[in-house]
């Protein structure tokens, strides 16, 4: 009894067991050979043996046993199978993992469902196939067409390759090469004296023949006059100089020459050849540069040096004496250094010439010289303006000539000579109506009459002189004015009353009295005649002081741009 567990395998289960039945019936053997596969055979043999009833070659789940049923209620499983712990199931033996599979050295073991297959892992090579069975059969390539034997060959299959054979046989006295064709063999030179001796060996189309041997004689002999046997020749005394010009010594059949220092003898050309001396001893013979000549050498010396008297060495050689530098020159081991003196730089171009530095171009060169630079061959010299000014001791700046202490202004005897930057101005004042002259810059006021406008002109008079170039900081006070002394309850004021039209100057109060500043830039030099009025109100009493400002702004650090051009 056994028991089908899937649908599909329940249809197989019972077709077969139906067959197994149907061989019963007809009186035949249960192990009749039948043309099903094994499992099918060992289904069809148990339902045969055991003579199952109609009713149980159909697939019912009433079946306890997978495959088969072997009484009181035992299950077993077909080949390849082994029964699971349920005992009715069954389940793949795994042949390979047990060792249990008989394939061979080179055959690897793949598992199959009830069974195994060996499958081969190393190809069977040129010249083999693999069969069905995994075994390695030999092509025959005569047989399948696929050798390369040409048409005067005939093929011959081996294991695993063929031969090509010739058509044609070669006869004796022939050999045949790889393309069939026969080929004559030189007997005298394959064989070993196929000739007796006293006899000489000559090769014929497939054969040889030997004739009697006539005295032949070597290099270095020749035959005597009598011609029976061989002597030597004497090299050295012949026609042709076989030494060219060396020593010569003749030996029994040869020669050999006695070569002259620098040569050597080749014994395989048999000649004498210069010997390399610069290659034999590298860096031995010259100190510097070695050149090969016929028989010797010959030594040199690189650039900077010469050769010395032992024709070997190299001393330094002093070039500064053909004065290649057009200042000053510098001898050093194996060259040479050229220098130029103060004010010349040496030439980017050639190293030797020495080029004048323009020290007025440099970038500082504008700040050499407080006015103007001048450049000359190997230095350079400043100038001031030509007139008001003097080259300071320093040879660069300038400073301000006083015409006023040298005496050379043009003032007038009655005039006061008053020294500004680059030069003078020639002043002088008259005192107005009711003021007489005190001193050399005041007017005092005399006793006033009955006049209205009396009181109310200015006490005093006084002339004040200023000076300062271009550019000066605004806000720089440039003048303070006020009492001799201040009185408690003193209320005074300063004032410009003229001279200020552009608005370059003002005035402030401060507790001794007032200043005057400079109010804008002033770029461009100019005079200025400023009136200041102070007014000073003391115990009730006004008084009036009146400041006369001459203000001469000079030009500041003159300087002229320095052009090549103008030089």
């Amino acid at each position: 009894l056994f028991i089908c567990l899937s649908e599909a395998s329940q249809l197989m289960c019972c077709d077969c067991c139906l067959l197994g039945k149907a061989t019963q019936e007809q009186g035949l053997p249960c192990d009749h050979n039948l043309s099903v596969g094994y499992q099918c055979g060992l289904v069809s043999r148990a339902c045969c043996v055991d003579g199952a009833p109609d009713n149980q070659t159909t697939a019912k789940t009433e079946w306890k046993c997978a495959h088969n049923c072997v009484g009181n209620d035992t299950c077993s499983c077909f080949k390849g199978y082994k029964l699971k712990p349920d005992g009715k199931s069954c389940e793949d033996i795994n042949e390979c993992l047990l060792g249990a599979s008989n394939c061979r050295g080179g055959e690897r073991c793949i598992n199959t469902e009830g069974s195994f297959r060996c499958q081969r892992e190393v190809s069977c090579g040129t010249g083999y196939e693999l069969t069905d069975n995994n075994n390695c059969k030999d092509i025959d390539e005569c047989e399948s067409g696929i050798h390369n034997c040409g048409p005067e060959f005939e093929c011959q299959n081996t294991q695993g390759s063929f031969r090509c054979l010739p058509k044609v046989k070669c006869g004796a006295g022939f050999i045949q090469d790889a393309l069939g064709n026969c080929i004559d063999i030189n007997e005298c030179v394959s064989q070993t004296s196929p000739c007796h001796r006293g006899q000489i060996c000559i090769n014929t189309v497939g054969s040889y023949i030997c004739q009697r041997n006539s005295v032949n004689c070597g290099r270095g002999y020749h035959l005597n006059e009598e011609g029976t046997r061989c002597v030597d020749i004497d090299e050295c005394k012949g026609p042709e100089r076989v030494c060219a010009g060396h020593g010569c010594i003749n030996l029994i059949g040869s020669y050999r020459c006695e070569c002259e220092t620098g040569y050597i003898f080749n014994s395989i050309s048999r000649v004498c050849e210069d010997i390399n001396e610069c290659r034999h001893y590298p860096g031995r013979l010259c100190a510097h540069k070695c050149e090969n000549t016929l028989g010797s050498y010959q030594c040199s010396c690189t650039t900077g040096f010469k050769l010395a008297a032992d024709g070997r060495n190299c001393d330094d050689l002093n070039e500064c004496e053909s004065n290649p530098c057009s200042q000053e020159c510098a001898n050093v081991y194996g060259s040479y250094q050229c220098y130029c003196r103060r004010g010349y730089q040496l030439s980017d171009i050639d190293g030797m010439t020495c080029e004048d530095i323009d020290e007025c171009a440099l970038p500082t060169g504008g700040h050499i010289c407080s006015y103007r630079c001048h450049n000359t061959p190997g230095s350079f010299h400043c100038s001031c303006p030509v007139s008001g000014y003097t080259l300071a001791p320093n040879g660069r700046s300038c400073q301000d000539i006083d015409e006023c202490v040298t005496g050379t202004h043009t003032c007038t005897v009655n005039q006061s000579c008053f020294n500004v930057q680059g030069g003078f101005r020639c002043l002088s004042f008259e005192c107005p109506n009711n003021y007489r002259r005190v001193g050399e810059t005041r007017c005092e006021r005399l006793l006033c009459n009955d006049s209205v406008d009396c009181p109310a002109m200015p006490l005093r008079i006084t002339y004040y002189y200023l000076t300062f170039p271009t550019n000066i900081p605004v806000f720089t006070n440039i003048f303070r004015m006020g009492p001799s002394h201040t009185v408690a309850g003193d209320d005074i004021q300063i004032v410009i009353t003229s001279g200020n039209e552009g608005g370059f100057f003002k005035t402030e109060q401060v507790p001794t009295g007032g200043v005057m500043s400079v109010a804008k830039l002033i770029n461009q030099p100019q005079d200025f005649e400023l009136s200041l009025e102070l007014r000073l109100r003391r115990y009730g009493t006004l008084s009036t002081y009146l400041a006369k400002v001459l203000v001469f702004v000079t030009q500041e650090e003159p300087r002229v741009p320095y052009n090549p051009l103008l030089e």
